[in-house]
């Protein structure tokens, strides 16, 4: 056994392999892999091994599209069978919204190059005749969809990787993983003990126990899921090309060919956690239990949906474990605060994702970025406060609904609340209807009187509408109240400060007094922040920032600490409240003695201040493009200081207004918002954050070099506004962008502005195409939205009202 390696990946199972050929494939040849058993033990082994591209989030779908493209090269490499059999899958649809969400998928899927189509029941018959398409509306159909042997393609991946220099180290288990003093990781094993510049926890079902090692928790839950393979049917056999896959949501099914009679599995309701406090060492190539009591009910749907099982007998029953996250995506990356230690876990589904986990995570550790942004599966997405009291219901709901339609302003309601801050009664009493962000109960809109504090789900214009409409209103006519704890706040201090933050951050780093907006970006260019920097003294400084990447932008900072520097992240612990409208001023006016005159306290000022009770910093900026101030307190000091502006306020029209009312007022001035127009998949000069780089300081910036080459060549498209001719539903994102009846860009969010009584939608589209004026058609639910391109902000076009 090797002494010393660059990365050692613990565990064997497909996703293991998938990260050992990919690293490999980069370049890095002194690697290992250690496997307590036999390569695909665990979960890999008994996996019904379908794959399909379908995937809300659309990164995940390329790189589900990527891993399904890749089985052939392996072949290709190793001479090997992947057991590949595309035979197409159709996922139908029984109820409108869930047809609608097969629509919106289909429209992403155009601009992505996917070959999907929406079939009706006539032709759904035509594919899969042992369909009963009685109260099926449609259905969408990929061609990439099928299913192989889990062990010949976990095989595959290996003899790849060794084939690439990697080894492969079965029968050893790892006990203990330690960090030295340099950095490095003592991997103690039962044949010996490895020094690894990195470790990479591809555990799969014993991802936990591999974690707790290091003192790493691995928010992950063992779920037991069943399939029936059944005997032998001449319907299957008889055929003259293998049977499709058919996903059947309503009935919580999925099911294809095998062999000679089908396979079916179910993701039931009255489901059943496993090994919640710990995978048995022991369990390896076994089984649980048949129960087929818990999938009565769903088999009893199957027999109506599929008549031919009704007298298919039962060959044999796959009845195991796989393991999910709280939102049922894979947990990976580099762990905040334990340098050189990767997770590549929580991979339910292996065979759609691991090939795309395994490049996203070679990339990260050869590249130091990766080619896609995969926030969705990066494991900075929970914070310190996640649990195994809040992962284990997470988990449950998240099966329960592995075939529910995932709507876009959907807030689910399990392990709720986790968070709150001081305001959450008094928020709550006032008829508050919650969202939840990163774990924090954040408002998403106040319910009217008389209305119900529950925003339906939907794909169209939902029942937050009115509510939504007058809080808008409240704030362009006079004024409205927001809390600003949802914004990921840290504190820059020490003699360095300055020289770190300008290296750090694109922009120009205010003086004191004075705050600026700036991108921050990766060595390619690619955005991986945008921000406000508040220059509080000489050596301090405040960063704000996205609440849901907290983890992921501190981890960014002690990445790349500096000595005289101190970063610490206080998100929790400095909140308090930003104020909006034409008479903001003279609220803030009303409960302080500071001199707050558009003179003394000019756009981008940041003062400290008594407000009321309470020490402050007070900012003068608001991200809904009107006159405003960000107004930050200790969080112990929030009640006092929403105390004083309440009571200020009551004959100025004071409003509170909530998330879905700040996503409106930003559509009026094309503002962006992080992960939907900024985000790791764009640059700067594509998204116009460009504007605000500092090119002309004196300092090396992170990504100076690509940003420095877009100034001279632009890149080809660039971020634009439409005017859309909706009808009941808007811009969600990633619909399609046609021009002359030609894809030529996608949507990166969008919304109905109520103040301008106009639906809007952001778009990435080919540059020498951004003209006022210009005629397009946006895709929304299947329809053709006539879309005009506009280049003026809806409000306060020059700023007047802003900066005044």
């Amino acid at each position: 056994m090797k002494a010393h390696t660059r990365v050692c990946v613990i565990g064997g199972g497909v996703v293991g392999a998938s990260v050992l050929y990919h690293l490999t494939k980069l370049g890095w040849s002194d690697v290992l892999l250690v496997e307590r058993s036999e390569l695909t033990s665990g979960s890999t082994w008994h996996a019904a091994g379908g794959f399909h591209t379908l995937n809300g989030d659309t990164n995940m779908c390329a790189l589900q599209g990527y891993t399904i493209r890749l089985y052939k090269e392996l072949e290709e490499i190793t001479g090997m069978s992947c057991g590949l059999h595309h035979v197409g899958g159709i996922t139908l649809a029984d109820t409108p919204e869930r047809f609608d969400m097969l629509k919106a998928e289909r429209a992403k899927h155009r601009h992505m190059g996917l070959d999907t189509r929406i079939l009706g029941p006539d032709e759904i018959r035509d594919y899969a005749p042992i369909t009963n398409t009685d109260g099926i509306l449609g259905a969408l159909y990929d061609p990439l969809d099928g299913h192989l042997d889990p062990s010949g393609t976990t095989h595959a991946y290996a003899k790849a990787a060794r084939m690439g220099g990697a080894e492969i180290y079965l029968h050893t288990k790892v006990e203990e993983t330690n960090q030295r003093p340099d950095g490095t990781w003592e991997v103690v094993t039962d044949k010996g003990v490895i020094i690894a510049e990195h470790i990479v926890n591809a555990g799969g079902l014993w991802a936990r126990e591999v974690g707790m090692m290091a003192g790493v928790y691995t928010p992950l839950l063992p779920m037991e899921h069943q399939y029936i393979v059944t005997d032998d049917l001449p319907e299957i056999y008889g055929r003259d090309t293998e049977h499709p896959h058919v996903m059947d949501p309503g009935g919580e099914s999925y099911l294809r060919q095998e062999g000679r009679g089908l396979c079916i599995g179910f993701y039931e309701q009255p489901c059943e956690p496993w090994a919640v406090d710990g995978t048995p060492w022991g369990f390896g190539h076994e089984l649980l239990p048949d129960n087929l009591d818990k999938i009565e009910a769903s088999i009893e749907f199957a027999y109506s949906r599929f008549p031919i099982l009704e007298r298919a007998g039962v060959k044999s029953v796959i009845h195991g474990p796989f393991t999910f996250a709280p939102d049922g995506n894979p947990l990976v990356g580099p762990v905040p605060g334990k340098q050189g230690y990767w997770l590549a876990c929580g991979v339910m589904a292996g065979f759609s994702q691991g090939g795309g986990v395994g490049l996203m995570l070679a990339q990260w550790m050869v590249n130091g970025e990766t080619e896609r942004d995969v926030s969705a599966m990066d494991i900075a997405r929970y914070g310190k406060w996640i649990s195994p009291g809040y992962t284990v219901p997470k988990v449950i709901e998240n099966y329960r609904n592995r075939f529910s339609v995932t709507y876009p302003n959907e807030e689910l309601p399990v392990a709720r609340p986790c968070q709150t801050t001081a305001m959450y009664d008094i928020f709550d009493g006032m008829n508050a209807v919650w969202g939840q962000q990163n774990g924090l109960e954040v408002v998403n809109y106040f319910a009217l009187d008389g209305e119900a504090r529950y925003e339906v789900p939907s794909f169209r214009r939902s029942n937050a509408w009115d509510a939504t409409a007058l809080e808008v209103r409240a704030v362009r006519e006079a004024v409205g109240i927001n809390e600003v704890q949802n914004f990921g706040k840290y504190l820059v201090r020490g003699a360095a400060a300055r020289a770190w933050l300008d290296r750090i951050m694109a922009g120009r780093i205010p003086q004191v007094g004075r705050l600026s907006l700036t991108p921050m970006l990766a060595p390619s260019g690619r955005l991986i922040g945008d921000f406000t920097v508040s220059c509080l003294a000489k050596d301090e400084f405040q960063l704000t920032g996205s609440y849901g990447a907290q983890e992921y932008h501190h981890r960014w900072f002690l990445q790349h600490l500096e000595d005289g520097v101190s970063v610490e992240n206080i998100s929790d612990t400095r909140t308090g409240f930003q104020i909006a409208g034409p008479n903001a001023r003279k609220l803030l006016e009303r409960v302080t003695r500071a001199n707050v005159s558009a003179e003394a306290f000019k756009f981008l000022d940041v003062k400290r201040m008594s407000v009321g009770l309470v020490d402050c910093i007070v900012q003068r900026v608001s991200y809904t493009g009107d006159l405003g101030f960000e107004i930050y307190t200790s969080h112990m000091g929030q009640r006092a200081l929403w105390n004083a502006l309440w009571e200020a306020g009551r004959d100025l029209s004071l409003r509170p207004f909530g998330m879905r009312a700040m996503m409106s007022l930003r559509l009026d001035k094309f503002f962006g918002a992080w992960l939907r127009e900024y985000s790791p998949d764009y640059t700067a000069a594509e998204t116009g954050l460009d504007r605000f780089i500092a090119f002309r300081k004196d300092a090396d910036f992170i990504g100076r070099a690509a940003a420095e080459a877009e100034r001279a060549t632009p890149p080809a498209r660039q971020l634009c506004a439409f005017e859309v001719a909706a009808n009941d539903a808007d811009v969600i994102g990633y619909e399609p962008v046609s021009v002359g009846g030609k894809v030529v860009g996608y949507c990166t969010s969008g919304g109905y502005s109520h103040f301008a009584g106009k639906s809007i939608a952001l778009a990435l589209i080919p540059r020498q195409m951004v003209q006022e004026g210009l005629k397009a058609e946006i895709e929304i639910l299947g329809e053709m939205r006539g879309a005009t391109l506009l280049t003026t902000p809806l409000f306060d076009a020059d700023g007047g009202r802003m900066r005044g």
